[in-house]
């Protein structure tokens, strides 16, 4: 069964991207076969994974707007042994594009349809908004929302929102979607207000919350300059080895057996 998995908080610079990556090149080394695509019109992950955004003709704005097939579009990133969508600046502008046409919120679920039986896991980096572009991220998303969140003052900032945005989601568009887990970010052992915003969001999502906490971390922020990655970049470091173990613990509670790729 294909997994399907949306990354989404409106709020910005709290991870999604880097744990979408991360989790992606992980889940890839464990054995799964993995298809990230990138919902976001920046193309941050598209760039992070060494392809340059300018340079994509077909990508998830095509395929969203029906000019191109998902497999056209799909490259294959044979370093990492995964697939991505990729994003270019065009996907801005089907936020305008898409807003009369029938049936804009399932572009993405009917498009991933004709590819789900090539893939274990779909992992969907949607922009920091609560726009058609998350929207179809969160109608496609039937493994559930990913929701990183920033250890720091106002990390709670717009969660209650996207909270009852997957709750209409779920009652109008996918009556399968949950919220999957919170990915704690950018922790900081030495601050008292990392474990306090770590209570908080407990207290927010009961039995929500992934046991596994990525930590600050310069390995983490220099990675993407590089176009791979923490994984490949630096896998011993800290940043590695927490997303490694998030990985570990979302592939355990999802009953798959981890094994080596190959």
């Amino acid at each position: 069964m294909t997994r399907v998995y949306a990354f989404v908080n409106q709020k910005g610079g709290v991870g999604k991207t880097t744990t979408t990556i991360s989790l992606a090149a992980n889940f890839a080394d464990m054995g799964q076969r993995v298809l990230m695509v990138d919902l976001d019109p920046q193309a941050n992950a598209t760039s992070c994974l060494g392809v340059d955004k300018r340079e994509v003709h077909r990508g998830a704005y095509e395929v969203l707007i029906g000019s191109s097939t998902p497999m056209a579009a799909i490259l294959q990133n044979e370093q990492l042994g995964l697939s991505l969508l990729p994003s270019s600046p065009n996907l801005t502008g089907a936020e305008v594009e898409l807003i009369d046409e029938e049936g804009r919120e399932f572009r993405l679920r009917n498009a991933l349809g004709e590819i789900l039986p090539s893939y274990d896991y779909i992992l969907v980096d949607s922009p920091p908004s609560l726009g058609i572009l998350t929207l179809n991220a969160l109608v496609a998303a039937d493994g559930g929302a990913i929701i990183p969140v920033q250890c720091e003052y106002l990390a709670l900032e717009g969660l209650s929102q996207l909270t009852q945005t997957v709750g209409r989601v779920r009652s109008s568009f996918n009556p399968k979607l949950e919220i999957r887990g919170v990915v704690m970010t950018m922790f900081d052992g030495r601050a008292n207000l990392s474990t306090q915003v770590i209570e908080e969001v407990r207290r927010h999502f009961p039995g929500k919350m992934f046991s596994s906490v990525i930590p600050r971390s310069i390995r983490l922020a220099e990675a993407p300059s590089h176009g791979i990655p923490i994984s490949t970049y630096a896998p011993s470091s800290m940043g590695a080895l927490a997303y490694r173990e998030l990985a570990e613990e979302i592939l355990r509670s999802d009953g798959v057996r981890i094994r080596a790729k190959g």
